[in-house]
Formats: C-alpha cells, sequence, structure tokens
C-alpha cells in the first residue's frame, strides 16, 4: 500500500522542462482543486500566485487522507514554493510529510554554471536550466521531454501525447479542453515509478482544469475554484 502512494505522489504535485510563459497567468490569483480517489473526496490541492514584475512566485499546499472503515490509513500533506524570473525557474523549495516521513527538495539556479543544483531526498544532481518542477498549473509540461520529483529531485523522462479537444463540465461550469497523456519513457521502470496520466487544460487560457490516472484506485484532480 505504502509503495502505491509513494508512485502515487509523483503523480499528484510535480515534473518538467521547458521554459514557462508567466504571460498565461498574469492574471491568476488561485487555483483551488479536489482531489478524488475512487469518486470519493479525499482532500485538496491549492495553488496562490503572487506575480511583480517579471517575477511569478507559485505556493502550493496539498493535503489528504486515506481512510477504510473509519481507521486512517495514510496521511499526506505537502507546501512548496516555486518561483520564476523573467521566465528562468530559479528557486524551488518544498516539504513533504507522508506518514509522518519529511522529505525535503531544493532546486536553485546557478547563475554562472547556468544550470539547476537540485538536492532531493534522494540524491544531488544539475539539470539544464530549462527544466521546470513539473507542476500541473504550468502548461509548459506538455513541451517537456522530463520531468523533476518535487519530492525527491529525480529527473524522469517523459513522452507527452495529445488526444484531442474535447468538451468538460467541472462544478456547473463548461469548458474546452486540451487532452493529454503523460507516460515514461523508459518502458523499464518499476509501476511504482511509471508515469501514466491524463491531464486537461482550458484552451484558450492554457489553466490546469482537471488531471486522472489509475493506480491503486482511481484518482481525479477536478479545478473546483479559480480567480
Amino acid at each position: 500500500m505504502k509503495k502505491n502512494i509513494l508512485s502515487i505522489i509523483l503523480f499528484l504535485i510535480f515534473t518538467t522542462q521547458a521554459l514557462s510563459h508567466i504571460e498565461h497567468y498574469e492574471k491568476l490569483n488561485l487555483l483551488e482543486y479536489e482531489l478524488f480517489r475512487n469518486n470519493k473526496l479525499i482532500g485538496y490541492h491549492n495553488y496562490k500566485f503572487e506575480k511583480k514584475g517579471n517575477n511569478l512566485k507559485v505556493k502550493s499546499v496539498i493535503e489528504f487522507n486515506i481512510t477504510k472503515l473509519g481507521v486512517k490509513l495514510y496521511q499526506y500533506n505537502a507546501n512548496s514554493t516555486e518561483e520564476h524570473l523573467e521566465n528562468q525557474l530559479i528557486k524551488f523549495s518544498s516539504k513533504t510529510n507522508q506518514n509522518k516521513k519529511i522529505k525535503n527538495t531544493e532546486i536553485t539556479f546557478d547563475k554562472i554554471k547556468q544550470k539547476l543544483i537540485i538536492t532531493g531526498s534522494e540524491n544531488q544532481l544539475s539539470s539544464p536550466k530549462e527544466h521546470l518542477v513539473g507542476t500541473w498549473w504550468n502548461h509548459d509540461i506538455v513541451k517537456a521531454n522530463a520531468q523533476i520529483s518535487a519530492i525527491s529531485g529525480r529527473i524522469i523522462e517523459q513522452k507527452v501525447t495529445f488526444l484531442g479537444k474535447k468538451e468538460i463540465i467541472l462544478y456547473g461550469k463548461n469548458y474546452v479542453a486540451l487532452h493529454f497523456n503523460f507516460s515514461s519513457s523508459d518502458e523499464n521502470l518499476p509501476d511504482k515509478k511509471r508515469l501514466n496520466t491524463d491531464v486537461w487544460y482550458d484552451e484558450k487560457t492554457k489553466m490546469w482544469l482537471k488531471a486522472a490516472f489509475d493506480k491503486s484506485g482511481y484518482w481525479e484532480y477536478r479545478l473546483k475554484n479559480y480567480n
């Protein structure tokens, strides 16, 4: 159960490579999602956007609990902050609590080396400056051939497939959505580390609307509110 949940977290939080286009989010202040497992509400994930000139700071909070017959089987919460300056990721930090097991990840931009320095729970490494933390809110994730896990700092190669344009309804609101599938490029990865999730973005605003995947149950992110 715990191993499967750990792999689920990789889908729930962060991944990617490519430049972030801040102009897409100039008018965005808040994104609020509800998280479902087997169509049962288990938690939330919220983003707050702070903009000052060419600087964009995004603060994220996620929390969910899995219970069975009133018994709490799994608790998860995480806080993160990422910062972009003139379309360049310059800083990221996260603190994750998985059943009282704490993990931290830090990313900083080295101006001299022109690389991102990643210190994660598994290792310390560097990556091209074009890489981003894999936050679903950033539509540029669809251009990526790799992702950075915000939990471990691990870089994961990915394949993105466009599945077409579809109309979806969330909390009484209609959207024309662009549907993508994200999967791991490395087919030899064990199931617990393999990426396979569908993501929908609003066609006009590129706002993240929904995500879904099947892993120890059927999980969905649903956009409930934004401003």
